[in-house]
């Protein structure tokens, strides 16, 4: 991680889960991090708990991934305070896991899931490759996927999140090239975990039974796959939980 250290990360859905335990992973490696989140106030909470070295170089910006006018708001601050963004986690994501794609009436959820998971990850991405392409910069861009960009499983209650989640499987696929094609080194690179202790899961029994890895397991898979030599690039990192059947 030295040769990102004084560089500028950008973090997705930054309040919780594997958005915070990022956030605070990138500061301590010694990155300006901005966390970008809906729930601005739950960044800055975390901002507080860190040790005051660390503390200064975490940023928080208010930005729902979902409002094109907000992500072009969030980059044009980075850009103001620091000149712009050199990596770039694209960890926003939403699922409806009580609303089927035939339930009746269920366009807001359509629209909610896909906008967060699928299209405010590709205009983030944009706006990073520009800012990348600008400044000529050999940048990474990481998205957190799923398992279920690469299965579906058989039960009628996740939406369209598996649907969002191959999307991100194959925009990797299609920005892998379209950074190729246009002459540059900049990377990008999938993370598709497992079951994952985040607020998306649902607090039950059954579920705390099942094996399952901590949001932490996840930012250090990021920070791994950002440490590979520039000749190196991660292009698809499955992570599952020792046990799980999937």
């Amino acid at each position: 991680m030295e040769r990102w250290q004084g560089k500028v990360a950008i973090v997705t859905g930054a309040s919780s889960g594997i958005g915070a335990a990022t956030v605070t992973a990138l500061a301590k490696a010694g990155m300006i991090t901005f966390g970008l989140a809906r729930r601005v106030e739950r960044v800055e909470e975390l901002k507080n708990d860190l040790p005051e070295e660390i503390r200064e170089r975490l940023h928080a910006i208010q930005c729902d991934v979902t409002k094109e006018e907000d992500i072009l708001a969030a980059f044009q601050q980075v850009t103001e305070k620091c000149g712009g963004v050199d990596v770039l986690i694209n960890n926003a994501g939403v699922a409806r896991s009580t609303v089927g794609v035939l339930t009746a009436d269920n366009t807001q959820a359509l629209r909610d899931v896909i906008d967060t998971n699928l299209v405010g990850l590709a205009l983030c991405s944009r706006e990073a490759f520009q800012s990348m392409k600008k400044r000529s910069v050999d940048g990474h861009i990481i998205h957190i996927n799923s398992i279920l960009g690469h299965c579906v499983l058989p039960m009628g209650t996740l939406n369209v999140y598996p649907a969002t989640k191959y999307g991100v499987t194959a925009l990797t696929e299609t920005m892998r090239h379209e950074l190729r094609l246009a002459g540059t080194k900049i990377k990008v690179t999938s993370i598709s975990p497992g079951l994952v202790r985040t607020e998306i899961i649902p607090n039950s029994a059954a579920i705390r039974e099942m094996p399952i890895l901590e949001p932490e397991d996840i930012a250090n898979a990021i920070l791994y796959a950002l440490g590979t030599p520039p000749r190196v690039q991660i292009h698809e990192l499955m992570i599952k939980p020792v046990g799980e059947n999937m």
